[in-house]
């Protein structure tokens, strides 16, 4: 059984790398699929996208406030 392992990918230093065994007669490219699945379950690719660039913090206030208003004006639609 052999072992694929993403690259070391750093959002914080205690992070542990993404290991995805390959099963007996897989397609390498099925279990590359599994491992960007399992990438995007943990919010690991959305993490490096963010981090991509600096960000300031009244902008990740401001992102962050969006965020909240779009959701609470859900609620408040859906909540009949």
């Amino acid at each position: 059984m052999a072992c694929f392992s993403a690259f070391p990918i750093t959002i914080d230093p205690f992070a542990m790398s993404i290991e995805i065994k390959i099963r007996k007669n897989e397609p390498i490219d099925r279990a590359i699929r599994r491992m960007k699945k399992k990438l995007e379950r943990e919010n690991i690719i959305k993490g490096v996208r963010a981090k991509r660039y600096y960000e300031k913090p009244c902008e990740k206030r401001r992102r962050k406030n969006k965020v909240q208003a779009f959701t609470q004006m859900l609620r408040n639609r859906y909540a009949e």
